[in-house]
């Protein structure tokens, strides 16, 4: 009667069988942090008086949200963590080598199905997509972890969600999570794991679970997870290093509630300011203008996204009074972007193309807003100051209408762009 995430952290833990709302200790398979969270963690570890972390196999730290380093705050964390990388042998990506965290580890093939992972960053709920359970946790307990390779929780309720029907052209998993959070809220899931399931789910890419897992998150979930298909088995087998175990959930499986909508009819959909909540068919946004368009971040920097993104801005220019900004999320998918010659239509239409980076998604770097400016974002946020100013505007959407969106110089559906002409 078990749900996927109970399997999965009972095979973590002592006992053969868990209770939603029991108190567990788990042993997880990998601790990540991020230079924003690693340094609190390290001096906090070094607090404890522990010489070395539990295991350097199982711990990673990635440099990803103001590399190239911004500033000489950015630079000093990068080079803590730098210097503790060295000091204890574990695995860490810098400058060059590195990506944005929540798409580097599954494409390195470091998380894989039945894993328990744990991050110090909200969204390490992405990994969910290849059927693992993760979630965030802040620094001092990744210093506890990183100790000891043991972390305490609470057993989460399971939410069931079931998409039927067949998704239209130009809508993908950004549409459905988004959908989803305007269906329940920011506080539907909240501590609870969020199972994604039904035939529109059966369809999506690998790309476009990782984008609704890497979401669960903005409804309060404590993770977003799919069963393995034979899409994950084939992601996974092309990068995993170790062996790993798939769990299903159980026919009987007791869930807290189960939501069922049939999105064959679904339109884009955009997360109007100032939250995710605040969802609505592209047809129903009515005409705004925007001054940038960012198309990238952990939720949608993948090569897939970067290809829908192409489709459209091929042959066209992005609009005068736009600011289009392009982040491939791992260097792997910058160099299959040049190598299929996607940054080359994007500069073409005028776009910039970005060493990956988390950047503007929090208001760090490479496309802050100013004061009175509106962006259309494929990133996961738009709260007040997200991006920038507390007096600018952030809209989430999917990369086909934040391209599309670039050249119209307004919000629009993709269709409308791809009916206009090319420039020769």
């Amino acid at each position: 009667m078990a749900t996927l995430a109970e399997k999965i952290l009972a095979a973590h833990t002592d006992k053969k069988r868990l209770t939603p709302g029991e108190f567990i200790n788990v042993k997880p398979d990998l601790v990540m942090s991020n230079d924003i969270t690693a340094p609190i963690g390290i001096i906090e570890f070094k607090k404890l008086g522990v010489k070395k972390v539990f295991d350097p196999k199982k711990i990673v730290m990635v440099c990803d949200h103001f590399v190239p380093n911004k500033d000489i705050i950015s630079a000093e964390n990068c080079k803590m963590m730098r210097d503790f990388a060295r000091e204890q042998g574990f695995i860490f990506y810098d400058v060059g080598q590195m990506g944005i965290e929540h798409a580097l580890l599954p494409e390195q093939g470091l998380v894989l199905p039945g894993d328990v992972v744990i991050g110090a960053d909200s969204h390490t709920v992405t990994y969910g997509a290849v059927g693992a359970f993760s979630t965030g946790m802040g620094s001092t307990d990744i210093a506890a972890a990183m100790a000891t390779g043991d972390i305490w929780m609470k057993v989460p309720e399971t939410i069931k969600f079931i998409y039927h029907g067949k998704l239209p052209k130009w809508v993908g998993g950004k549409d459905l999570i988004i959908y989803t959070i305007g269906k329940i809220g920011v506080d539907g899931a909240r501590y609870a794991a969020m199972e994604f399931t039904g035939e529109a789910i059966d369809a999506l890419t690998m790309d476009d679970r990782f984008t609704m897992s890497n979401m669960a998150v903005e409804a309060g979930g404590k993770a977003g997870i799919f069963r393995v298909d034979n899409k994950t088995q084939l992601y996974v087998k092309a990068r995993a290093r170790r062996s790993y175990k798939i769990y299903e959930p159980d026919p009987d499986a007791k869930y807290l509630q189960t939501y069922e909508w049939d999105v064959t009819n679904l339109e884009p959909q955009i997360a109007m300011p100032n939250i995710p909540s605040n969802a609505r068919p592209v047809s129903q946004v009515g005409d705004v203008k925007i001054d940038q368009a960012v198309i990238g971040s952990c939720t949608n920097g993948r090569l897939g996204d970067l290809q829908i993104a192409a489709q459209i801005l091929k042959g066209r220019k992005v609009h005068p009074g736009v600011r289009c900004i392009v982040i491939p999320a791992t260097q792997q998918i910058y160099l299959d972007a040049l190598t299929d010659g996607l940054i080359e239509i994007f500069i073409r239409a005028g776009a910039v193309v970005s060493t990956p980076t988390c950047g503007p998604c929090l208001g760090g770097h490479m496309g802050v807003l100013a004061a009175g400016e509106r962006a259309i974002s494929t990133t996961n946020r738009n709260f007040i100051g997200r991006m920038g100013s507390n007096k600018a505007e952030v809209y989430l959407a999917n990369p086909a209408v934040a391209a599309a969106s670039a050249i119209a110089g307004r919000i629009v559906h993709p269709d409308e762009v791809m009916a206009m002409a090319k420039v020769l």
